[in-house]
């Protein structure tokens, strides 16, 4: 069994990663466009980034010329209600609309994701997720966005990976807003999950286009250690257990929302004997379309007598962020999540980073990245053999961007772009997928 013919191929970015233009025509400052400082590789921050708010025009073409057929983006909050409620920045309006009409000549279809992670700085002052108005908030901003831009978009994901914004910055104190508050996570775990209940029910009521939603999360994958039962076992409930990793877990955030209860383990992390009452519950489960899901490397625990963990072994293969490359996470991730929430599953994100730099013949050689993706697609199929519903595969990311802590160091693009003069190439990789996508992936 191949791909199925409607397979979707395409590339994401998100807005905060690719835009720049932060205080242009009306727009006003996000999370991250303030709190950088002190806390990102080198002191980078989101203003200029690619440049793509002037130049999505050249960015669509190279997308055109690399065959793309679905594109993932986001949309910045604080460009369209620069306070993040109240006022409205047409400005804003009008890029979004220009931008989609031209991926519609370029014949690529939109999917816009609302939320992935640049929460406007206004409403940070307001306190945040931490905040219980901001579900109401988060219906305000999709209320703006479906009534202005859903009769030219289909495919909505209402939050990109709560694991990160919320595990990750507020327990880890890596990403904006950089806390470390076990407290703050009870309030705005109960807050993203209402706001995106909220979210999906104002897609349904007022979309333009009979809408296709979907929730995009990530989580980590446990690759069995053997071909044993017990260890399919093993690996299945380490995946999603929530006592390991906390909130960086798949079932704190995938569990609510989908089979509409919230893990004893959760509660039990956080202290709490009930996070979520049982009406707040049968509301955050929202009918969906599909799950989207954010896969890159395996997850590990720790070995016996060893600095390794069990995903690791010594000289195994990393990217450059140090991130274990094993495609059999891809073929697990798939598997794993179809058995436990049975929905059609969209791989939102995968994707490799590396050392790119121009060579002497002017081109971008990425050897790494191609084979990187082709394992991972080789091991999408194999799951797809076996039965699994995956409606399509999205590539992390259409162009080297702002990889938020990291910086501009790490490069995921699939066309290199040149920070100093804002220049695009089409990396090797991005020549080598259009192929991908021409033969549905026969050419694996």
């Amino acid at each position: 069994m191949s791909f199925k013919a409607d397979f979707m191929w395409g590339a994401a970015s998100a807005a905060a990663q690719i835009e720049g233009a932060y205080n242009e025509d009306g727009r006003k400052n996000s999370i991250w466009d303030v709190l950088y400082e002190g806390h990102t590789k080198h002191n980078d921050s989101p203003h200029v980034a690619c440049d793509h708010y002037h130049r999505y025009k050249e960015d669509i073409a190279l997308m055109k010329e690399m065959g793309l057929k679905y594109y993932r983006l986001s949309l910045s909050w604080s460009r369209l209600l620069p306070d993040g409620t109240g006022a409205i920045n047409q400005k804003g309006i009008d890029f979004y609309n220009d931008l989609f009409l031209e991926l519609k000549k370029a014949g690529i279809e939109p999917m816009v994701t609302i939320y992935h992670w640049d929460l406007p700085y206004e409403l940070y002052r307001k306190g945040g997720w931490e905040n219980d108005d901001s579900p109401l908030w988060f219906e305000e901003y999709t209320k703006l966005v479906v009534d202005k831009f859903s009769d030219k978009v289909k495919y909505w994901m209402t939050i990109n990976e709560p694991n990160c914004f919320i595990g990750i910055s507020y327990k880890d104190a890596c990403h904006a807003p950089f806390l470390d508050d076990k407290n703050a996570l009870i309030s705005c775990t109960r807050n993203v999950l209402l706001a995106h209940a909220r979210a999906v029910k104002v897609i349904r009521e007022r979309a333009k286009i009979t809408p296709v939603v979907g929730f995009a999360p990530t989580g980590p994958i446990y690759v069995p250690e053997n071909e044993s039962k017990e260890a399919y076992e093993k690996a299945y409930a380490l995946t999603f257990s929530n006592n390991i990793r906390g909130p960086f877990s798949m079932g704190w955030w995938v569990d609510p929302v989908i089979l509409g209860k919230t893990p004893k383990d959760v509660e039990d992390y956080l202290g709490v004997k009930e996070l979520f009452t049982s009406d707040e519950l049968a509301f955050i489960t929202q009918p969906l379309d599909f799950l989207g899901f954010n896969i890159y490397t395996p997850a590990g625990i720790n070995k016996e007598n060893s600095c390794y963990q069990t995903n690791e072994y010594e000289g195994c293969p990393r990217n450059t962020l140090g991130w274990v490359i094993d495609p059999n996470c891809m073929y697990y991730a798939i598997k794993f999540i179809q058995d436990r929430y049975t929905l059609p599953l969209l791989i939102t994100e995968n994707g490799y980073c590396g050392n790119d730099f121009v060579m002497l013949d002017g081109k971008v050689h990425d050897p790494q990245r191609i084979d990187y993706i082709q394992r991972h697609l080789l091991a999408a199929k194999k799951a797809v053999e076996e039965g699994y519903d995956l409606m399509g595969y999205l590539y992390w990311s259409v162009m080297d961007n702002y990889e938020w802590a990291e910086g501009y160091d790490p490069r995921f693009g699939l066309i290199y772009v040149d920070y100093r003069d804002q220049s695009r190439i089409l990396k090797d990789s991005a020549l080598w997928y259009k192929t991908v996508i021409e033969t549905n992936g026969e050419n694996l």
